[in-house]
């Protein structure tokens, strides 16, 4: 374990140390270099920014609004009959949205019902096999200016998905 800390405390500075000595070694000018890639960078940075504006925006609304609290007391009865934990409804919900709000949403069921209960199980294989499918999109047809997003979002929204399920299914499995 104290291996593990070490090399964790020293990669980051060993990395930078490689990438230098590459850069000395085949004889570019290395800061230059990271100047161009950190202009580069800033571009991008400039031309995410408003779609990033927008969907924290949109997510913000969403959360504050009780929209989702009113699609979980909705759905819940249906995926009751499912056998589906309504527990991971919220979070199967706002995972593909939002990362930092799945992640509020994941340590609250953690507190609610245990790390180690079935529910924190799924949660937690939920947070490790699905991904933020809006903000993804949103961030990376933006930079590249893609306009049409549509069959992306429903491949995407489908992985998602079958990851949620596929966790429950793994979760029950194995417990």
């Amino acid at each position: 374990m104290k291996f593990v800390n070490f090399f964790s405390n020293i990669a980051m500075p060993l990395m930078i140390i490689i990438i230098i000595l590459y850069g000395v070694i085949e004889r570019k000018k290395v800061f230059d270099i990271f100047l161009d890639g950190a202009k580069e960078g800033l571009g991008i940075v400039l031309n995410i920014f408003p779609t990033l504006v927008g969907l924290f925006v949109a997510i913000g609304a969403l959360r504050s609004s009780g929209i989702i609290d009113l699609i979980v007391n909705f759905l819940t009865p249906a995926f009751n009959i499912l056998d589906f934990p309504s527990e991971i409804l919220p979070l199967a919900i706002i995972r593909p949205i939002s990362g930092s709000a799945s992640i509020a949403v994941a340590t609250d069921i953690m507190k609610s019902f245990g790390v180690d209960s079935n529910i924190g199980l799924i949660a937690s294989v939920i947070m490790g096999s699905t991904e933020t499918t809006v903000y993804t999109i949103a961030v990376y047809t933006s930079s590249v200016g893609i306009k049409k997003t549509r069959f992306v979002l429903w491949a995407a929204l489908i992985a998602d998905f079958v990851g949620i399920i596929t966790s429950i299914l793994v979760c029950r499995f194995l417990s």
